[in-house]
């Protein structure tokens, strides 16, 4: 009996085979990096934030003072809850963490932290994952509190910054308590439109009279081709002394547990 002779593999198709399975495995890399590993990432940063929240519950105020332009009513004693005039902490150390960024449009259990620094020791960080903008305000100063995240990769903090809408509520927690911003609008920009981060936004040598946040990511998505700005202005401040406001108390409450 004879027997079929067996075609010998060719050079062209064993390299397809391979680039097909390089393929393969540059896919499930991918879905790794961008969705199953930000999923995590993201978890840990939000742990790290309830565990920095739970220890400004134990510890003192810290040595921050009250915003300049006080009102007459704010002259005759301590700020009330929900006052329009927020204490401003001190300058924290280069990739500090000094407050949480909680946001509800961006899901019921948001809370980053924000650290010191736009750097990748930050930006980068299982931990933290958001930055501030060294040269701009801090919460509740009047001026530009401006903070960065990725939008893919590293926990992926600001993903959803495209959903915001007119009227959102986005918190800034400190140790001394929370700053209540209203998101306003947003714009498209190059990476060289640093004009956002000016105290007035886009307005060179301006002095600022409002408080305004600024949050800063990448666009479109994979790409850096361009930056997307959320801004928001002050609305309230919430001393922690007084507890959370109503808005975000059962997220406090269970990242305290």
């Amino acid at each position: 009996m004879v027997r079929p002779r067996r075609r010998r593999a060719s050079a062209i198709g064993v390299l397809g085979e391979l680039f097909m399975t390089a393929g393969v495995l540059v896919l499930l890399f991918l879905g790794w990096q961008v969705w199953l590993n930000d999923i995590i990432v993201g978890a840990e940063q939000t742990s790290a934030a309830d565990k920095l929240a739970q220890e400004w519950e134990s510890a003192p105020p810290s040595s921050g003072s009250p915003s300049p332009h006080p009102t007459p009513d704010e002259t005759a004693g301590p700020a009330p809850v929900g006052s329009t005039e927020p204490v401003v902490m001190a300058k924290p150390a280069a990739s500090q963490s000094f407050a949480n960024l909680i946001v509800p449009r961006l899901g019921a259990d948001y809370r980053r932290p924000i650290a010191e620094g736009v750097g990748l020791d930050v930006l980068n960080n299982r931990a933290t994952g958001v930055g501030h903008y060294p040269q701009t305000q801090l919460p509740g100063e009047v001026g530009n509190f401006a903070v960065a995240a990725h939008r893919t990769t590293y926990g992926a903090g600001f993903h959803d910054i495209n959903r915001l809408m007119v009227g959102d509520s986005i918190f800034v927690e400190t140790q001394d308590g929370w700053y209540k911003y209203v998101y306003r609008g947003t714009e498209y920009v190059r990476p060289t439109g640093v004009g956002v981060l000016e105290p007035v936004p886009q307005t060179e040598g301006a002095t600022s009279t409002d408080r305004i946040i600024t949050l800063t990511s990448c666009h479109p998505f994979f790409s850096a081709a361009e930056r997307i700005i959320a801004y928001g202005v002050f609305d309230s401040w919430y001393p922690r002394a007084s507890g959370p406001p109503a808005e975000i108390a059962t997220l406090v409450q269970a990242g305290a547990g």
